[in-house]
């Protein structure tokens, strides 16, 4: 029997999934904040809200990434047809039973929801040691803290416990932010480097010193057991300032401004620049005490997760699937939709926008990307490869 193609690869109907619940998840949001629609209320609705951007439409997009990227680095066959079809099935019993949460005992949502990052975390695990592949172990081992992490905050909705909410999802941002400083700091200054030896331009342009990448990426791993631990906010906020720093150095070194005529390449590069505000603003924050954590929070969830999740699905959608490297037609307003939501976003939590009217714009642009991106790639990502090859 033949595969169907929106299961012959991980990515396709991931992709979709994250595009259409991004929609979903923030008009869900908006209707319980404004038209009085009905939550989980019993859930802690503000954190039941946090968990599934995190917990929920991030790892959609995690698991369509990770499961096409595994193949690339061992050479292993996709997961495909059934076997793709009985995750996809887990992630959406998932979202299905966090919104009938409150109607659910928590047992039986909490161990639904969690089947999904662990059978994503064995079934990655399982194919980097069988193919010998130990350099890529680091991102099983952080899925697995993910899965902690999820775990936490299912336990402390059962049990009202607000700590174990509270480091469940400081630890989803700790992690998602490690896990995007990991992956496009490989495929950012890659993509750059290539682009510009095919327009003939210098690829050595694009710097990558060894030092700054392990600076950058083990302060952002340190914050992981800080602040799981509770360390003092003056040491979380050192470490927050040296993330900040090195990973604007690394940024600058990338030198993203030499490939700023390519949609595909400079939206991955102001991304990574959104990362590296979120961490100014977390220092920021911690050091001032005067600033909410919102705003922080609002800029890495909104700004860099929002622009590097259409950054990284616009891109492999098209790669993968034997088309030529480019936007489709109308899909620069994409990135001006996610881009202009965040902007907004992070006005609205800084208090300079009106909270309702900004908010309502903020989420407006961001279903306006998220939408665009299901119309304009679902023709993509439900067609057969341009080039005629399996996957």
């Amino acid at each position: 029997m033949q595969t169907p193609v929106l299961l012959a690869y991980g990515f396709r109907p991931f992709f979709l999934l994250t595009g259409i619940y991004a929609v979903v998840v923030v008009l869900g949001w908006m209707g319980f904040l404004f038209a009085g629609w009905p939550l989980p209320l019993g859930w802690s609705p503000f954190k039941w809200h946090s968990h599934e951007m995190l917990y929920g439409l991030v790892s959609a997009a995690i698991a369509g990434f990770l499961l096409t990227a595994v193949t690339n680095w061992t050479g292993s066959a996709p997961l495909r047809g059934r076997a793709l079809l009985a995750l996809v099935g887990l992630w959406l019993a998932g979202r299905v039973f966090m919104w009938l949460a409150t109607w659910v005992p928590g047992w039986l949502v909490a161990a639904v929801d969690l089947s999904f990052l662990a059978f994503l975390t064995l079934y990655l695990l399982r194919v980097l040691l069988r193919f010998g592949n130990h350099r890529n172990l680091i991102l099983a081992a952080v899925l697995a803290i993910l899965w902690l992490g999820n775990l936490l905050m299912h336990m402390g909705f059962m049990t009202g416990t607000t700590a174990w909410l509270r480091i469940g999802e400081q630890l989803g941002f700790d992690l998602i932010i490690l896990l995007m400083a990991v992956i496009a700091g490989r495929i950012t200054p890659a993509f750059s480097a290539n682009w510009l030896r095919l327009k003939g331009a210098d690829p050595e342009s694009v710097l990558r010193p060894a030092w700054v990448e392990r600076t950058a990426l083990i302060s952002l791993a340190v914050l992981v057991p800080l602040d799981a631990l509770g360390a003092p906010a003056v040491l979380v906020a050192v470490v927050v300032l040296v993330a900040a720093v090195s990973n604007a150095v690394r940024l600058g070194l990338w030198r993203g401004w030499l490939v700023r005529t390519e949609p595909l390449l400079w939206i991955l590069h102001l991304a990574y620049a959104w990362i590296v505000a979120g961490l100014v603003l977390r220092f920021w924050v911690l050091s001032s005490g005067a600033l909410p954590a919102s705003l922080w929070q609002h800029t890495v969830g909104v700004g860099a997760i929002g622009i590097l999740l259409l950054g990284v699905m616009t891109r492999v959608a098209m790669g993968h699937t034997g088309r030529a490297l480019q936007l489709v037609k109308c899909g620069i307003w994409i990135y001006v939709a996610i881009i202009a939501a965040a902007l907004l976003r992070v006005l609205t939590a800084a208090g300079i926008l009106n909270f309702r009217v900004g908010l309502t714009l903020a989420a407006l642009a961001w279903v306006l990307a998220f939408g665009l991106f299901v119309v304009l790639y679902w023709p993509i990502l439900t067609s057969p490869r341009a080039d005629g090859r399996p996957g």
